[in-house]
Parts: C-alpha cells; structure tokens; sequence
C-alpha cells in the first residue's frame, strides 16, 4: 500500500476506534476502550470494551472489534488500532492478543494512540511470540 494511502487508513482506524471509544461501557473500572480493524477486504470495523458486573464475563474493545467483523462475514484483517484517553499507552491484555493472533499474521500491526496523540507499535509476533494458532491444532 502506497505511504499516502496507508497513512489515510491509519488515521480513518484512529477516528473509527476513538468513536467506538465513546460507546465503551465501562462503569466498574472506568477504563474505556475502542479498537477499529482494516480487514483484508479494506472494511473498517469497530468495537469497543463492554464491561460487566460480573467482571469475568467483561469483553474487551479488540475481541468485540474481530467479533463484529466475524459477524458481517470477514476473518482476515489487516491492522488493528486501539484508542483510550489513558496517559500512559496501554497494550492489550492477553486473551486480546490470543485472538488477535488468531485472526491477524504474525507480520501484521497492532497500534495504540491515545488522546495525547501519542502511539506505539507492535507486531503481531512481538505481542505474542510463539502463539498457539490453529496451524498447532494440526
């Protein structure tokens, strides 16, 4: 993808997931969350964190994000961005980065930004090296 053209994604994925960000439901911990997906198909989807009172059953913005994806038809993506309002720039939790690495090569970008507009980047293998992906179900 031409640097222009992927620069245009990046900020089109930052709006989408600071939007999902403001629909986040999070009344417990006050930590809000939205992540927005490019799919391989160049579909934006978006999601954001939906916290319960039973806290164990808590969904997180990136799941709901590939969730809502998998639900309009698409499993392949390109990139994923994550926004909160937190100072310091918070990487996703571990059951995030199992389906994240479910669904994205281990070459793909994970970026998080905040309202600081500050961000940092990973690889998908940088987040979880050595993953249990479905090639290991073989």
């Amino acid at each position: 993808m031409p640097k222009v053209q992927q620069t245009l994604k990046i900020s089109a994925l930052k709006l989408a997931a600071k939007k999902a960000y403001n629909n986040a439901y999070a009344p417990y911990s006050n930590f809000f969350v939205g992540a927005a997906a490019l799919t391989k198909a160049g579909n934006i989807v978006s999601g954001c964190n939906v916290e319960n009172a039973s806290y164990g059953l808590t969904v997180c913005a990136e799941r709901n994000c590939i969730a809502q994806a998998i639900i309009n038809g698409e499993q392949e993506f390109q990139t994923l961005v994550i926004y909160t309002e937190q100072e310091k720039l918070t990487p996703p939790c571990g059951a995030c980065r199992q389906v994240i690495a479910e669904f994205l090569e281990q070459s793909a970008v994970v970026t998080v930004v905040n309202h600081l507009e500050q961000q940092i980047s990973w690889t998908v293998k940088q987040l979880l090296p050595d993953a249990f992906t479905p090639k290991d179900l073989v």
